[in-house]
């Protein structure tokens, strides 16, 4: 066994990481350099290269947990030099968000040594980023009535890039969204988005970030970011707006995947976490797939 030479991820990782996932068919969120490095704080994410494949390790509830290997080559090797490692830290092996292709070669390389159980709230919801941009169809009716209503509400609106200028009301509209949503159902406070939220407006150049707002009335009503996963998806990391202004949820997706480049077919707007109305609202989209990702372990963690 070889040992793995982990080390804390850093912002100067991001060539590193962006080429080698950009190449994959790698489509999942946790995938985003730019969530990697702004949920950090929380996972104390590391990595390393490791015979050419990209490995990341991280603490969940205190179990020290993986990633899947990005990666082309033989499987069975790096996957016993990541079961050696969480034998040398006195730990299960526990890897998560590992979507089904990953799983194929899980299985293929170790046959009947994992077993898998897949978590609904942790499914990624995935578009066409074009359907997003027209609103088109039958099917996306409801949400294109929604955007009419807004432009009909509010004829002065303008959709803006988002800048560091723009920065502390986009701040200040997350921080009253999260006031009355308090006492919510998250899984994750809405302390801890805030802290994310903050590293990438801190860091946004150099995680390379691309945003936009929506302003009426002189105010910004909706903001959202992201960046991109690999060459045909782009990921959306955050979405906001002013729930007292009907459609601007609508409005915020809507433009800002018309300026999403048209290379990303698809786009990623990560996990429901749960949560029955988030669920509702990502389902009423009509996404294109749901990126399923599953929890593994060893079929005898104490063997």
């Amino acid at each position: 066994m070889r040992t793995i030479d982990f080390r804390p991820v850093t912002l100067a990782d991001r060539e590193t990481v962006q080429t080698r996932v950009y190449e994959s068919e790698c489509r999942n969120c946790d995938l985003n350099f730019m969530n990697l490095m702004s949920w950090r704080f929380l996972y104390g994410t590391e990595m390393a290269l490791h015979d050419n494949w990209l490995l990341f390790r991280f603490r969940v509830n205190g179990h020290v947990a993986y990633l899947a290997p990005v990666g082309k080559g033989e499987w069975a090797p790096v996957l016993h030099d990541m079961l050696d490692d969480a034998r040398r830290l006195e730990q299960p092996f526990l890897m998560l968000g590992v979507c089904e292709n990953s799983l194929a070669f899980l299985n293929a390389a170790l046959p009947g040594y994992f077993y898998a159980t897949c978590d609904r709230s942790y499914t990624d919801y995935i578009y066409r980023r074009e359907a997003l941009a027209t609103l088109a169809g039958k099917k996306l009716q409801a949400k294109r009535n929604h955007a009419n209503r807004f432009a009909a509400q509010y004829p002065d609106f303008e959709y803006l890039p988002l800048t560091s200028g723009l920065v502390p009301e986009c701040m200040r509209l997350a921080e009253c969204w999260a006031a009355r949503k308090a006492g919510g159902e998250s899984r994750l406070t809405h302390a801890d988005e805030h802290r994310s939220m903050s590293y990438v407006f801190d860091n946004w150049d150099a995680l390379g970030a691309t945003g936009g707002v929506i302003r009426t009335g002189g105010r910004i009503v909706a903001f959202t970011y992201g960046a991109p996963v690999n060459y045909d998806t782009f990921d959306v990391c955050a979405e906001k707006a002013d729930t007292a202004c009907d459609g601007a949820y609508a409005v915020i997706n809507r433009e800002f995947a018309r300026r999403i480049p048209e290379q990303y077919i698809y786009v990623n707007r990560e996990e429901d976490l749960g949560i029955e109305g988030l669920r509702k609202a990502k389902e009423s989209y009509r996404p294109e797939m749901l990126l399923h990702k599953y929890t593994v372990m060893t079929k005898h963690p104490l063997g």
